[in-house]
């Protein structure tokens, strides 16, 4: 693929398989036959024209593609949608089977039918939902309606019936969109009123829904969470309190909607993140806490009972940007009241610095879970200033070339 064709193969296919590589790059060297191979098999698999197309990238050659998709290290394998570059790139195993069951997964409809309107009430009041009853499922609307929710399948849940008989007194009309949000948000149904058939203005009010101000953070996730660069302001919690993150997501949009270009607002399981709460000198009976996390250093938010405070959020996220919690840190400010011992803490020195301790960098671990536990196995000597955990999650240098390499 080059900048003359490459327009051309996008609009063309429903799906394109890139590879972004470096012919200097030993991991492209070493990606090259594999990735060929799957080509060869795919063609076999999926004769049909216009369905799937892998392709490659050479960066060097083509230099003004690489910096148009934001690629900085090879290779890098991205995914395209009916023509839409999709947010997640392929961070799984390099090899042909697990490249095919990849490619398998993204041709599967990303609609889960309707059989009756009593399935709409049996729905995972968890989940966020795009719900669509159309009068036909070959009709423009409901096409659209497709393409839409295979661009955002990663980000969304999409359902939807294509009988009107069955579903009159939900479409009494004419066909309709609505998002159904999780119940935790106490938030009600909220109708799309554009045209369906306008595969833009649809595509955009559902991401807008379908993208969450907050996200949850996992081992499976953290890589491409970290590869967006921004710093992570993360929500602590025990894995059933829904009430904690509901209230962190509407402080969010209360006071961090001018922010969200600066920082990625996250919740987690602290069950699964019980280390790094060690190490800040606490444990999952201190639960929900809030802390921002640099990639440089962490900083504990002093109190989550003040999050929704004066703009105290909001001032927390300002003070990170000026440098003022790194100053803090070095030159903190005399206490109000008399220090009381911290539940939870562990090895003398933990509870002083409240930091992430330094390790050496992380080996290419393949899956998320061996990838959370090298995570969890990381050494436990304070050092000064706090250091940063989720940055041992970032992409590594035993995996990927990067451009500054050069």
């Amino acid at each position: 693929m080059t900048s003359s064709n490459i327009d051309s193969i996008l609009s063309s296919h429903e799906v394109v398989f890139v590879n972004f590589y470096a012919n200097w790059c030993r991991f492209s060297q070493m990606l090259d036959p594999i990735y060929n191979d799957l080509a060869d098999k795919v063609a076999k698999e999926f004769p049909q024209h216009g369905h799937i197309a892998i392709g490659k990238i050479d960066c060097d050659a083509d230099n003004a593609l690489a910096v148009k998709y934001h690629v900085n290290k090879y290779p890098t394998l991205k995914l395209f949608r009916h023509g839409v570059l999709t947010k997640r790139e392929y961070r799984g195993a390099r090899n042909v089977d697990m490249f095919l069951d990849f490619i398998r997964k993204q041709v599967v409809t990303s609609i889960t039918k309707l059989s009756s309107p009593s399935d709409l009430y049996t729905l995972d009041t968890k989940k966020r939902y795009v719900v669509g009853h159309f009068d036909d499922e070959n009709s423009d609307n409901y096409k659209t309606f497709t393409k839409v929710a295979s661009l955002l399948r990663d980000e969304c849940n999409f359902i939807a019936s294509t009988s009107k008989d069955d579903f009159k007194n939900e479409r009494p009309s004419t066909d309709v969109v609505y998002y159904r949000p999780p119940q935790a948000l106490n938030e009600k149904d909220t109708y799309y009123i554009g045209s369906i058939n306008e595969q833009e203005s649809l595509l955009t009010w559902a991401r807008e829904k379908c993208v969450p101000l907050v996200r949850e953070i996992t081992f499976a996730n953290a890589e491409e969470l970290t590869d967006e660069g921004l710093p992570f302001l993360i929500l602590f919690h025990k894995a059933d309190d829904h009430e904690s993150v509901a209230a962190f997501e509407r402080e969010v949009a209360k006071q961090l909607l001018s922010e969200r270009s600066n920082i990625n607002c996250l919740h987690a399981d602290g069950a699964q993140f019980i280390h790094p709460l060690q190490h800040l000198g606490k444990s999952l009976a201190d639960l929900p806490l809030l802390a921002i996390d640099s990639f440089k250093h962490m900083f504990l938010f002093p109190d989550i009972n003040e999050m929704s405070k004066d703009g105290k959020l909001l001032q927390f996220v300002k003070d990170l940007h000026s440098e003022k919690l790194h100053r803090d840190f070095h030159n903190p400010p005399p206490p109000t009241q008399a220090p009381t011992t911290t539940v939870g803490s562990v090895a003398e020195g933990a509870d002083k610095s409240k930091h992430i301790p330094k390790t050496s960098s992380v080996a290419d671990v393949g899956s998320s879970a061996n990838a959370a536990n090298q995570f969890l196995k990381a050494g436990s000597q304070p050092s000064s200033p706090p250091e940063s955990v989720f940055v041992r999650l970032s992409p590594n240098r035993q995996r990927y070339s990067f451009r500054d390499e050069l």
